[in-house]
């Protein structure tokens, strides 16, 4: 009950610094170029260390394109990248990434049990709370929220993103609710509940 309730008031928290003006997809489009090299011509990258952000909310891709430009998410490739770009051109990336259709991935067979009841029901003992409830039971996130898409992120990805929060590495999520979970979540349960995504439709 009490992890219900936080996630409740987070997600309040959320909505209320939620709106942005939409950006341009076409105009994304021609400014994408440089963004291919990572993330794949249609933001479906190849490599499993770079995020695919194609079908991503509109409005998180805009919110990580600017904590990376402020420096509240580090990563120095990423940092690097949006220096020069104007807010004008992080939102039309944004809705350019946002505009096109993700690609699933496959999950490894003997990791899909845990990582489905982590995914569905979190772990009541540890008070880990269960992924759907703010990213939805498809993966499909939380747009308003700038709650993220996992449906089919790659598996190496969400793990490294995930040892990141537990460790307080990262730091730009919506009131530590992501280093909260994470510090609560062993290897395994990471390993799983990341392979089971990256299966996730």
């Amino acid at each position: 009950m009490k992890n219900i309730l936080l996630i409740a008031s987070l997600v309040s928290f959320a909505f209320a610094g939620s709106a942005f003006a939409a950006g341009d997809a076409a105009s994304g489009k021609e400014k994408s170029a440089t963004c291919a090299g990572c993330h794949g011509m249609d933001g479906n990258s190849a490599a499993p260390t770079f995020p695919k952000i194609a079908g991503q909310g509109e409005g998180y891709l805009y919110k990580q394109l600017m904590e990376f430009k402020s420096g509240k998410r580090a990563n120095a490739t990423m940092m690097a990248m949006v220096a020069a770009l104007s807010e004008q051109d992080m939102m039309d990336l944004a809705a350019f990434y946002a505009s096109q259709a993700g690609k699933s991935g496959k999950a490894a067979e003997d990791q899909v049990e845990l990582g489905q009841a982590i995914y569905r029901a979190g772990n009541e003992g540890s008070g880990v709370a269960a992924c759907a409830a703010c990213h939805g039971p498809t993966g499909a996130g939380n747009p308003q929220a700038r709650f993220p898409k996992l449906s089919g992120q790659h598996a190496d990805y969400t793990v490294a993103q995930l040892k990141s929060f537990a460790k307080g590495e990262r730091a730009n999520d919506a009131g530590s609710m992501m280093r909260v979970v994470a510090g609560k979540m062993s290897e395994a349960e990471m390993n799983a509940v990341a392979q089971y995504i990256q299966g996730l439709r």
